[in-house]
């Protein structure tokens, strides 16, 4: 099972907001996901990013590959603490 952890599209048409999900590379993007460790909203001024780290380092330890998207988005957050 490759296990990806990638954005998740919630939101009406024209507004996006996402979800940072653990999911199966095999399920559709807005289908179904493992654990979701986080949200995105990049309507906000500036862009709301929420992650628990702890959550998403155990994901990694265990095999997940962040997405190259995911993967900037944490290390905003980090930087952001």
């Amino acid at each position: 099972m490759a296990v990806k952890i990638r954005l998740k599209r919630t939101g009406k048409k024209k507004t996006p907001s996402y979800r940072i999900v653990v999911a199966d590379s095999r399920y559709p993007r807005d289908g179904r996901f493992i654990e979701q460790v986080g949200f995105y909203d990049p309507m906000t001024e500036p862009a709301t990013i929420k992650v628990d780290h702890e959550k998403v380092d155990k994901w990694i330890a265990t095999g997940a590959q962040p997405t190259e998207t995911v993967k900037s988005l944490i290390n905003k957050s980090k930087a952001a603490e």
